[in-house]
């Protein structure tokens, strides 16, 4: 398994992914974030989006937020980076692709000076919550966010 950048001919193939990911959890999908879960070319133009590739092609990605002045951010602490849309296909399942993709959002964090690495994720997210744990991530409640449809739950990372 490689973990890299996105390639533009993976873009729509990897929001396609992401919302299958996304539809397994049995979570609310409004359209609205469907629709930002698929534009993989919308992120890449002001994050960095990766990817986990094997032989056969698309395993996963995530978009990494490189600080609190990025658009994507859903934060404001300044000393931090953040990651978000983590999918892993359905036959890449429980092979350690979420934690590579993980991993490489830690690194480069810790490559860039930040001094702590954040994400949301939902109740609907019990396997993610285990990996982010295992890794040494800690709930942020500070961090929790409440939209109409969905309530955020923050962690956080401290590099």
């Amino acid at each position: 398994m490689e973990v890299r950048a996105v390639r533009d001919d993976e873009m729509e193939e990897l929001g396609t992914l992401t919302v299958d990911a996304y539809r397994t959890l049995g979570m609310p999908l409004p359209e609205y974030y469907e629709a930002e879960l698929r534009d993989v070319r919308g992120r890449a133009e002001v994050a960095e989006v990766l990817v986990a590739v094997d032989d056969e092609g698309l395993l996963g990605g995530v978009t990494y937020v490189p600080g609190a002045s990025n658009p994507l951010a859903e934060f404001d602490d300044p000393d931090a980076a953040g990651f978000r849309m983590l999918g892993v296909a359905d036959r890449a399942r429980r092979q350690g692709v979420g934690e590579a993709l993980v991993q490489a959002c830690i690194d480069r964090a810790r490559h860039a000076g930040r001094r702590r690495l954040l994400l949301h994720t939902t109740k609907w997210m019990p396997t993610a919550h285990r990996l982010y744990e295992r890794l040494g991530f800690h709930r942020a409640p500070e961090l929790d966010v409440s939209f109409p449809d969905v309530f955020l739950l923050g962690y956080a990372i401290d590099l």
